[in-house]
Protein backbone atom coordinates (compact mmCIF):
# COMPACT_ATOMS: atom_id res chain seq x y z
CA UNK A 1 0.00 0.00 0.00
CA UNK A 2 2.55 2.65 1.03
CA UNK A 3 4.39 2.26 -2.37
CA UNK A 4 1.13 2.17 -4.66
CA UNK A 5 0.22 5.43 -2.58
CA UNK A 6 3.81 6.93 -3.20
CA UNK A 7 3.50 6.42 -7.21
CA UNK A 8 -0.01 6.68 -7.50
CA UNK A 9 -1.62 3.68 -8.51
CA UNK A 10 -3.96 3.89 -5.43
CA UNK A 11 -5.97 6.12 -7.31
CA UNK A 12 -6.34 3.74 -10.21
CA UNK A 13 -5.88 0.59 -7.52
CA UNK A 14 -8.88 2.26 -5.84
CA UNK A 15 -11.24 2.63 -8.72
CA UNK A 16 -11.09 -0.92 -9.18
CA UNK A 17 -11.93 -1.62 -5.52
CA UNK A 18 -14.85 0.83 -6.06
CA UNK A 19 -16.27 -0.85 -9.14
CA UNK A 20 -15.83 -4.44 -7.91
CA UNK A 21 -17.69 -3.82 -5.08
CA UNK A 22 -20.66 -2.47 -6.48
CA UNK A 23 -20.35 -5.80 -8.83
CA UNK A 24 -20.72 -7.58 -5.94
CA UNK A 25 -23.47 -5.93 -3.88
CA UNK A 26 -24.96 -5.95 -7.67
CA UNK A 27 -24.23 -10.26 -7.33
CA UNK A 28 -25.53 -10.66 -3.21
CA UNK A 29 -28.76 -8.34 -3.99
CA UNK A 30 -29.81 -10.94 -7.16
CA UNK A 31 -29.67 -13.82 -4.96
CA UNK A 32 -32.22 -12.27 -2.41
CA UNK A 33 -29.25 -11.21 0.66
CA UNK A 34 -29.16 -7.58 2.18
CA UNK A 35 -25.38 -7.44 2.73
CA UNK A 36 -23.43 -3.98 3.64
CA UNK A 37 -19.99 -3.78 1.79
CA UNK A 38 -17.45 -1.67 2.95
CA UNK A 39 -14.37 -0.06 1.53
CA UNK A 40 -11.66 1.31 2.58
CA UNK A 41 -10.73 4.94 1.18
CA UNK A 42 -6.91 5.66 1.03
CA UNK A 43 -5.61 9.20 1.50
CA UNK A 44 -5.17 9.32 -2.06
CA UNK A 45 -8.65 8.92 -2.60
CA UNK A 46 -9.89 11.16 -0.13
CA UNK A 47 -8.28 14.02 -2.11
CA UNK A 48 -9.12 12.91 -5.59
CA UNK A 49 -11.26 14.99 -7.43
CA UNK A 50 -12.73 12.53 -9.70
CA UNK A 51 -13.67 9.64 -6.56
CA UNK A 52 -17.18 10.66 -6.14
CA UNK A 53 -18.18 10.83 -9.40
CA UNK A 54 -16.59 7.78 -10.04
CA UNK A 55 -18.12 6.14 -7.12
CA UNK A 56 -21.72 7.81 -7.89
CA UNK A 57 -21.55 6.39 -11.79
CA UNK A 58 -20.70 2.55 -10.10
CA UNK A 59 -23.63 2.82 -8.17
CA UNK A 60 -25.83 3.54 -10.60
CA UNK A 61 -24.29 1.09 -13.04
CA UNK A 62 -24.67 -1.58 -11.15
CA UNK A 63 -28.16 -0.15 -9.72
CA UNK A 64 -26.67 -0.93 -5.92
CA UNK A 65 -28.52 0.50 -2.61
CA UNK A 66 -25.98 2.89 -1.50
CA UNK A 67 -27.59 2.25 1.99
CA UNK A 68 -25.88 -1.02 1.39
CA UNK A 69 -22.31 0.55 1.18
CA UNK A 70 -20.18 2.27 3.31
CA UNK A 71 -16.71 4.18 3.13
CA UNK A 72 -14.16 3.74 5.64
CA UNK A 73 -11.31 6.77 6.29
CA UNK A 74 -8.65 6.57 9.13
CA UNK A 75 -8.32 9.66 11.62
CA UNK A 76 -4.53 10.33 9.80
CA UNK A 77 -6.75 11.75 6.72
CA UNK A 78 -8.63 14.34 8.75
CA UNK A 79 -5.68 15.80 9.52
CA UNK A 80 -4.48 16.21 5.97
CA UNK A 81 -7.25 18.25 5.25
CA UNK A 82 -10.84 18.52 7.28
CA UNK A 83 -12.50 20.66 4.51
CA UNK A 84 -12.05 18.24 1.94
CA UNK A 85 -12.92 15.33 3.94
CA UNK A 86 -16.36 16.85 4.82
CA UNK A 87 -17.36 17.95 1.56
CA UNK A 88 -17.08 14.24 0.45
CA UNK A 89 -18.13 12.75 3.45
CA UNK A 90 -21.22 15.37 2.62
CA UNK A 91 -21.84 14.05 -0.61
CA UNK A 92 -21.11 10.65 0.39
CA UNK A 93 -23.91 10.53 2.79
CA UNK A 94 -26.34 12.52 0.35
CA UNK A 95 -26.55 9.70 -1.41
CA UNK A 96 -27.40 6.87 1.37
CA UNK A 97 -24.05 5.68 1.86
CA UNK A 98 -22.71 5.41 5.40
CA UNK A 99 -19.09 6.45 6.94
CA UNK A 100 -16.97 5.16 9.51
CA UNK A 101 -13.96 6.05 10.82
CA UNK A 102 -11.29 3.42 10.56
CA UNK A 103 -9.29 2.27 13.50
CA UNK A 104 -10.21 4.66 15.97
CA UNK A 105 -7.85 5.65 19.08
CA UNK A 106 -4.75 5.18 17.16
CA UNK A 107 -4.80 8.79 15.08
CA UNK A 108 -3.85 11.83 16.83
CA UNK A 109 -6.83 14.19 15.44
CA UNK A 110 -9.02 16.28 17.56
CA UNK A 111 -12.17 14.57 19.09
CA UNK A 112 -14.26 17.48 17.46
CA UNK A 113 -14.80 15.81 14.00
CA UNK A 114 -17.18 13.39 15.57
CA UNK A 115 -19.86 16.07 16.20
CA UNK A 116 -18.58 18.20 13.34
CA UNK A 117 -18.16 15.72 10.43
CA UNK A 118 -21.62 13.23 8.72
CA UNK A 119 -20.52 9.97 10.18
CA UNK A 120 -22.28 7.01 11.31
CA UNK A 121 -19.65 4.54 13.00
CA UNK A 122 -16.74 4.04 14.79
CA UNK A 123 -14.32 1.32 14.25
CA UNK A 124 -12.19 0.26 17.45
CA UNK A 125 -8.87 -0.67 16.51
CA UNK A 126 -8.00 -3.97 17.17
CA UNK A 127 -4.98 -3.17 19.60
CA UNK A 128 -7.27 -2.48 22.01
CA UNK A 129 -9.80 -5.42 21.16
CA UNK A 130 -6.88 -7.55 21.93
CA UNK A 131 -6.26 -8.17 25.27
CA UNK A 132 -9.53 -6.74 25.93
CA UNK A 133 -10.33 -10.24 28.49
CA UNK A 134 -7.15 -9.13 30.84
CA UNK A 135 -6.31 -5.77 30.41
CA UNK A 136 -8.25 -3.12 32.72
CA UNK A 137 -6.62 -0.41 30.86
CA UNK A 138 -7.97 -1.64 27.01
CA UNK A 139 -11.15 -2.36 28.91
CA UNK A 140 -11.77 1.11 29.82
CA UNK A 141 -10.82 3.01 26.83
CA UNK A 142 -13.27 0.53 25.19
CA UNK A 143 -16.06 1.29 27.34
CA UNK A 144 -15.30 5.20 26.82
CA UNK A 145 -15.52 4.95 23.52
CA UNK A 146 -18.59 3.17 23.13
CA UNK A 147 -20.06 5.59 25.87
CA UNK A 148 -18.47 8.27 23.89
CA UNK A 149 -19.98 7.23 20.64
CA UNK A 150 -23.82 6.13 21.69
CA UNK A 151 -23.92 9.91 23.17
CA UNK A 152 -22.92 11.65 19.67
CA UNK A 153 -25.75 9.20 18.23
CA UNK A 154 -22.91 7.02 16.57
CA UNK A 155 -22.37 3.13 16.09
CA UNK A 156 -19.66 1.04 17.16
CA UNK A 157 -17.55 -1.78 15.42
CA UNK A 158 -15.05 -3.72 17.68
CA UNK A 159 -12.06 -4.90 15.31
CA UNK A 160 -10.45 -8.25 15.55
CA UNK A 161 -12.68 -10.42 17.56
CA UNK A 162 -10.97 -13.69 18.19
CA UNK A 163 -12.68 -15.41 21.11
CA UNK A 164 -16.01 -15.92 23.14
CA UNK A 165 -14.82 -14.07 26.13
CA UNK A 166 -13.93 -10.74 23.76
CA UNK A 167 -17.36 -11.06 22.35
CA UNK A 168 -18.99 -11.39 25.55
CA UNK A 169 -17.43 -8.40 26.35
CA UNK A 170 -18.44 -6.54 24.00
CA UNK A 171 -21.87 -7.59 23.88
CA UNK A 172 -22.52 -6.56 27.33
CA UNK A 173 -20.96 -3.12 27.14
CA UNK A 174 -23.63 -2.80 23.98
CA UNK A 175 -21.43 -2.65 21.18
CA UNK A 176 -22.76 -2.53 18.34
CA UNK A 177 -21.42 -4.67 15.69
CA UNK A 178 -17.84 -6.75 15.35
CA UNK A 179 -15.91 -8.31 13.24
CA UNK A 180 -12.85 -10.66 13.34
CA UNK A 181 -11.58 -14.35 12.92
CA UNK A 182 -14.12 -15.79 15.56
CA UNK A 183 -16.43 -15.34 12.50
CA UNK A 184 -14.53 -16.13 9.51
CA UNK A 185 -11.19 -14.97 8.08
CA UNK A 186 -10.93 -13.61 4.21
CA UNK A 187 -12.69 -15.65 1.94
CA UNK A 188 -13.50 -15.70 -1.88
CA UNK A 189 -16.60 -14.31 -2.87
CA UNK A 190 -17.81 -18.18 -3.83
CA UNK A 191 -16.70 -19.51 -0.35
CA UNK A 192 -18.58 -16.22 1.34
CA UNK A 193 -21.90 -17.21 -1.22
CA UNK A 194 -21.92 -20.47 0.52
CA UNK A 195 -21.65 -19.66 3.99
CA UNK A 196 -24.72 -17.47 3.29
CA UNK A 197 -26.51 -20.61 1.44
CA UNK A 198 -25.94 -22.58 4.35
CA UNK A 199 -27.26 -19.81 6.83
CA UNK A 200 -30.45 -19.55 4.99
CA UNK A 201 -30.62 -23.93 4.92
CA UNK A 202 -30.61 -23.41 8.62
CA UNK A 203 -32.92 -21.33 9.07
CA UNK A 204 -35.37 -22.42 7.07
CA UNK A 205 -35.47 -25.85 8.51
Amino acid sequence: MPVAEKSGLIITIGKWVINTACQIAEKINKLGYQVKISMNLSPSQVFDENLFSHLHACVKHYKVDPGLLELEITEGVLIDDYAITEKLLNKVRAIGMSVAIDDFGTGYSSLSYLKQLPLDFLKIDRSFVRDIVSDDNDQAIVRAVIAMAHNLNLGVIAEGVETQEQLDFLSDNLCNSVQGYLFSKPIPFDAFIELLETKRSKNSI
